[in-house]
């Protein structure tokens, strides 16, 4: 699953062509593009995707929805390293009918 997640930007700097932040989502702090946001500064809150920071975000909304994310332990899922998520998946049950087509209660004809 790909969330937007909100983080608060402790640094901003330009890399080439490109302004780049350095956003906190609660304890994780990631490398954003903030090229679509450029009224964000240093102390405000961003809605980040995949790496792009979309649009300015309160910041009341935004510790309300990290928590929510916290909660639902999605945040860890969404800001895991590439390691980590690859060490998790193969942790989990794995199924041999990924599309729940071969479940027990389907009828074969």
């Amino acid at each position: 699953m790909c969330l937007a997640i909100p983080g608060r930007v402790e640094e901003i700097s330009i890399e080439g062509t490109l302004r780049v932040g350095r956003v906190n989502f609660g304890g994780v702090v990631k490398r954003v593009c903030l090229d679509y946001v450029p009224e964000v500064e240093v102390g405000d809150y961003t809605i980040v995707h995949v790496g792009f920071a979309l649009s300015k975000i309160d910041e009341e909304s935004a510790e309300k929805t990290l928590a929510l994310f916290r909660e639902m332990g999605m945040l860890d899922e969404e800001l895991a390293t590439e390691e980590e998520a690859f060490a998790r998946a193969a942790a989990a049950p794995q199924s041999s009918c990924p599309d729940g087509s071969c479940a027990p209660d389907s009828k074969l004809t």
